[in-house]
């Protein structure tokens, strides 16, 4: 299990210990606002897939409104990465993580997966699928 703020040890990664995937999760994990505006090309296109609803972006702010301000509240905190891993094949890489998150209603777990292409070093597409929030049955 890896503290969100991006302490490395336990984190489940293939191949290098960094990518712009890996650093979009870690990034939504610590809810590190800047780096994802660091991390997102000025051309960007991202479609999210959750069990209620799709979700769209072309920009960095659109994209900060979807993570922060509907799918990870205030009084949601995320406790842990408890899983990172990321593959790349053709144009694209592969990125999956896992969430631990504790408000007052309880504890819960949130799994995404993304597919990202990179353009001059800043991610230029993107497209996830999520879980939902899972009650965690510890």
């Amino acid at each position: 299990m890896v503290p969100a703020a991006g302490v490395d040890s336990g984190v489940v990664v293939s191949t290098a210990q960094t990518s712009l995937g890996t650093e979009f999760a870690r990034a939504f994990g610590a809810r590190d606002r800047e780096r994802i505006r660091e991390l997102v090309g000025s051309e960007f296109d991202f479609r999210a897939l959750t069990p209620r609803k799709i979700f769209e972006a072309s920009d960095a702010d659109r994209l900060l409104e979807i993570l922060f301000d509907t799918w990870i509240v205030e009084g949601d905190e995320i406790t842990a990465i408890e899983k990172l891993e990321h593959d790349s094949f053709a144009d694209r890489e592969r990125v999956g993580y896992r969430f631990r998150i504790a408000n007052e209603r309880g504890q819960y777990l949130l799994e995404q997966q993304a597919f990202v292409t990179e353009r001059d070093g800043r991610i230029a597409w993107m497209r996830l699928v999520c879980s939902g929030w899972r009650r965690d049955p510890r």
